[in-house]
């Protein structure tokens, strides 16, 4: 269901404000769409208007600790704003699993995006049919501590 172009048009507008509503409601201690994939809450700052922007995101933990971001925004053919406010200011906070945590995001790219790619449509194989129906190419963002 999640791969369907009718799952793209609806879900951008239900889900993340379904998260940010029961995640704020529960002190950071439940998001709803973690239920299907780990999902993080980042605070980027803003690209253009320097304003904290909470986006809920599905996230790929890492074993050392850091998180996978891919800017799928469910097969739309337009990039993520949260993608740009990383690529302006890198410096960002996830809240994952009720913890507030310093981070620093990196665009992927070269052989390191294509492995991590690999490792996503393994992770969640509809991925594969986001990309496939975008001329973009999915941004990915490999997040570490700071």
């Amino acid at each position: 269901m999640s791969a369907t172009r009718a799952f793209a048009r609806t879900a951008p507008y239900v889900v993340p404000v379904l998260d940010r509503a029961v995640h704020r409601l529960t002190g950071g201690k439940v998001l709803p769409s973690a239920r299907m994939l780990p999902g993080v809450i980042l605070t980027a700052t803003g690209a253009r208007s320097g304003l904290p922007r909470r986006t809920p995101l599905a996230c790929m933990p890492q074993e050392d600790g850091g998180w996978l971001l891919i800017g799928s925004n469910f097969g739309r053919p337009g990039h993520p704003s949260w993608t740009g406010n990383l690529l302006v200011h890198p410096e960002a906070e996830v809240n994952w699993q009720g913890r507030d945590i310093p981070v620093r995001a990196r665009l992927l790219s070269g052989a390191e995006r294509e492995r991590a790619w690999r490792d996503a449509l393994a992770f969640w194989p509809p991925y594969a049919a986001y990309q496939a129906r975008i001329g973009r190419q999915i941004r990915l963002f490999r997040l570490e501590r700071r």
